[in-house]
């Protein structure tokens, strides 16, 4: 069964954060639940195929799902995406908050991360106390993905509910309050110029 830690949403306490990271950190294919600025999310570490395997059954994805980095600011971008200075001053302008960005990956990103066709990868840097606290304590990106599981129509929203439909499936929830019932706003930098492909939780007329 998954340890289920309670975690103040505005003052997270430190010992539960580095207790988290600490049980991510304890073995090959654990997966954590935690609270966003949209929706709850399944994350692991970045090099732990296990754990990525793990989400991919959890949520039934095929090879072509677009995992994303969780990034705590821009200054990692670089490694793990080819951003021009465009594109730079548009995703400044627009984190951290409820965005996922699709961009091309570099080759710091695992292959099995990026999408097979278009080499790309999900950028997002969100704006939750939670997650910015265990970026810092964690010292590298998660690798994330929507909770939504394959029967539902919506992402899970309380930690409650994810503990008793995934319990033996996570090694940690973070309960962190309830989320927002939205996904992010992906939006797709690939091109010359932006496309929303997802209309979520970020507002798209931020984006003009």
């Amino acid at each position: 069964m998954s340890q289920f830690l309670e975690i103040h949403p505005d003052n997270p306490q430190r010992r539960l954060i580095r207790r988290a990271i600490e049980i991510l950190r304890a073995r090959e294919g654990n997966v954590m639940a935690y609270p966003t600025d949209s929706c709850y999310a399944l994350g692991c570490l970045l090099g732990d195929k296990a754990a990525m395997e793990r989400i991919r059954r959890i949520r039934q994805l095929d090879k072509h799902h677009n995992f994303t980095l969780v990034v705590r600011d821009l200054s990692e971008i670089s490694t793990y995406a080819r951003v021009d200075n465009r594109t730079f001053r548009f995703l400044k302008a627009h984190t951290p908050g409820p965005y996922t960005f699709i961009l091309r990956a570099t080759g710091e990103v695992p292959r099995r991360l990026q999408h097979p066709k278009r080499k790309t990868i999900g950028i997002r840097v969100p704006d939750h106390r939670i997650t910015q606290a265990m970026l810092e304590e964690l010292g590298e990106p998660l690798m994330s993905s929507t909770l939504v599981l394959p029967c539902d129509d919506m992402p899970l929203t309380d930690p409650h509910e994810i503990r008793e439909r995934l319990g033996r499936e996570l090694a940690v929830i973070i309960a962190g309050g309830a989320c927002s019932p939205e996904p992010t706003t992906v939006i797709d930098m690939t091109g010359e110029v932006p496309v929303v492909v997802r209309e979520g939780r970020g507002a798209v007329e931020a984006l003009a």
